[in-house]
């Protein structure tokens, strides 16, 4: 089995580093320092469940010298994925399966755009990690799970080998009834708090302590329900509720990645987030006047972004 890992960050680095403990031939795209490191010492995970050290079969900046993937996995930013997607469509056979692990809910169809419909799966991950220093990255958070399938929700032949080479890695991981519905149970709560993070840059835990800021969130959070529910996808109260219990219970000083990016000025996936859900429910006739003001305020911040 050789498996592609596109993007050596925190995602990539740590699911890339298990499947490589495992024994399996794994190929990390990387780039600059980071990938010299990797190249020099081998990629080093420091994690709550376990710190680890591998040596990859193969790291480099280059798909030429990448043999064949049976298996991609995404480790990119959600606006990288239709340029990655270019750039594999030449490397992949009939037979690679790709596995986008990114934040956001139209991963799979911006995939289907480039890449024949055969070759996607959907998916999602839980982890919060990221690169501490060039060659090294650090697992602080949550139990590590990969969330797949097919999307048809099939439980195919090559879902089930998925399924084993995950858990001979021992990786947690989830073959759901329905995908659809997990990538948006998690899209409603990352989106919820990476907008309004971004555009008050403090912590969840400030935003929840202050009455009109939270309500923001709930606001934000119902009209994210209500395109879902427009689109066919059945997020319920329930969802809502759960989203808000991790809310509540994100330790002091936390932020989500995406609010890190605008904060930093870097390009981030706010079109993605916010931007997305306005556009949706501008084609599906519904108000999401939150969702617009958040990313209104954020678009030119993110535009600087771009043209640095």
């Amino acid at each position: 089995m050789n498996i592609l890992i596109f993007g050596t960050g925190g995602v990539g680095g740590y699911f890339g580093g298990k499947l490589a403990q495992a024994g399996f031939n794994v190929t990390l795209i990387a780039r600059g320092k980071h990938l010299e490191a990797i190249k020099k010492n081998g990629l080093e995970v420091e994690s709550i469940n376990g710190d680890f050290k591998v040596k990859p079969k193969l790291a480099t900046d280059s798909l030429a010298e990448v043999p064949t993937p049976d298996l991609v996995i995404l480790g990119v930013k959600s606006w990288q994925i239709q340029k990655v997607a270019k750039q594999l469509k030449p490397v992949i056979s009939t037979e690679t399966m790709v596995l986008p692990l990114q934040n956001g809910a139209n991963n799979v169809e911006e995939l289907l755009e480039i890449l024949p419909n055969q070759n996607v799966l959907a998916g999602l991950c839980h982890l919060i990690s990221f690169v501490e220093r060039p060659g090294k990255i650090k697992h602080v958070s949550f139990e590590p799970r990969i969330t797949f399938g097919e999307i048809d929700n099939s439980n195919s032949e090559r879902i089930q080998s998925l399924k084993t080479i995950f858990d001979k890695a021992k990786i947690t991981n989830l073959n759901p009834e329905n995908i659809q519905l997990e990538i948006w149970k998690k899209f409603l709560f990352i989106a919820t708090i990476s907008g309004l993070g971004g555009l008050t840059r403090v912590s969840i835990d400030k935003i929840r302590e202050g009455e009109y800021l939270y309500d923001l969130l709930l606001k934000t959070a119902r009209e994210i329900k209500l395109v879902a529910n427009a689109k066919g996808i059945p997020l319920a109260e329930e969802h809502l509720e759960k989203a808000f219990e991790i809310i509540q219970n994100q330790s002091q000083g936390t932020t989500a990645s995406t609010q890190r990016d605008i904060m930093a000025g870097r390009p981030s996936e706010l079109e993605n987030f916010n931007g997305f859900i306005v556009k949706e429910a501008q084609k599906l006739g519904i108000a999401t006047p939150v969702n617009k003001m958040i990313y209104e305020c954020l678009l030119p911040m993110e535009k600087e972004a771009r043209n640095t």
